[in-house]
């Protein structure tokens, strides 16, 4: 199962590195700043797969007790989680493709082909970087297109209170969430 996610908000990179802060789209800038965040973003699962994994049987009694999750049929009561949790995920996830790329070019992903190549560039990118960790790391990292749609609302609200009201991106009660 998936042990844990956290959600990047694209939108916000993208009215920071696109045509409606820059007179061209910074993509160096994106991706740097991306890459960046998924960092961060990669450490903190981390510590919140040692948390977990601090944990004991009688935390997850079904889940471990009853033998539901591989090789957790052989745990002892005080056994560390690793040897079972090391199977589950820990997902990086995103909100607001569309929106990103509306602020990165002025058209999301169904109003122009180019568009459409950058949102897979971009979600490829996470996915490589995903994969990368998931090599270093012996962990099973994974992309996700977030579903939370609160999530959704939330981001907006805070994006629109630093940069206000853009047409298009931060003027509506959600951002695009899964794809």
């Amino acid at each position: 199962g998936n042990l844990s996610f956290t959600s990047i908000n694209l939108v916000r990179l993208g009215i920071k590195h696109g045509i409606l802060t820059n007179e061209t789209p910074d993509f160096e800038g994106f991706y740097e700043e991306l890459e960046h965040l998924m960092e961060l973003v990669k450490f903190q699962l981390i510590e919140r797969y040692k948390v977990q994994c601090s944990k004991s049987v009688s935390n997850f009694k079904f889940l471990l007790g009853q033998g539901v999750w591989m090789d957790s049929k052989s745990l002892k009561p005080k056994d560390n989680l690793h040897k079972v949790l090391k199977h589950g995920s820990l997902a990086f996830g995103f909100i607001g493709l569309a929106e990103c790329l509306k602020a990165l070019t002025g058209k999301h992903h169904g109003e122009s082909a180019e568009s459409q190549k950058i949102g897979l560039e971009i979600v490829g990118f996470m996915r490589d970087l995903a994969d990368r960790y998931t090599e270093e790391e012996q962990l099973n990292f994974s992309l996700i297109a977030t579903p939370a749609e609160g999530l959704s609302g939330r981001f907006v609200a805070i994006d629109r209170s630093i940069f206000g009201s853009i047409p298009e991106v931060t003027d509506r009660h959600y951002y695009t969430n899964s794809f």
